[in-house]
């Protein structure tokens, strides 16, 4: 069964270098294992979804502009989490303040074709359908 997802779980891009943490503001004021419980709605960059190091993907306009000064070298450059849709499906069955609550199974798509996954939910002991 899956994890329920809280903040400070560990996050990963498929098109990034290093891992990332996710941040859960403490509005829908529900906890699990002390800490805030995650939505699909946690999806915001920047705020929720925190750079993953470097972006290694061309879709990226950063990374294309650079390999293309770089002659064709693909050229790593900043991760900007680019994340503009919900996480997916999330655990329809558990809610929290009337949103999905987010399970380690979840993935968020990036608009420069990254897939964003949960590494590490960040607490072991509740589990969520």
């Amino acid at each position: 069964m899956p994890s329920q997802v809280v903040n400070g779980a560990m996050l990963m891009c498929s098109c990034g270098v290093a891992p990332s943490a996710l941040t859960v503001l403490p509005v829908n004021r529900t906890l699990s294992s002390n800490q805030p419980a995650a939505t699909i709605m946690d999806h915001v960059p920047m705020l929720n979804i925190m750079p993953f190091g470097m972006c290694i993907t061309p879709a990226n306009p950063q990374v294309a502009a650079a390999t293309a000064a770089a002659l064709g070298v693909l050229t790593p450059q900043p991760c900007i989490p680019a994340t503009t849709t919900p996480w997916a499906p999330g655990s329809p069955t558990v809610q929290i303040a009337n949103l999905v609550a987010l399970n380690d199974t979840s993935k968020c798509m990036c608009m420069w074709t990254g897939v964003v996954s949960v590494s590490v939910p960040g607490q072991v002991t509740h589990q969520i359908p």
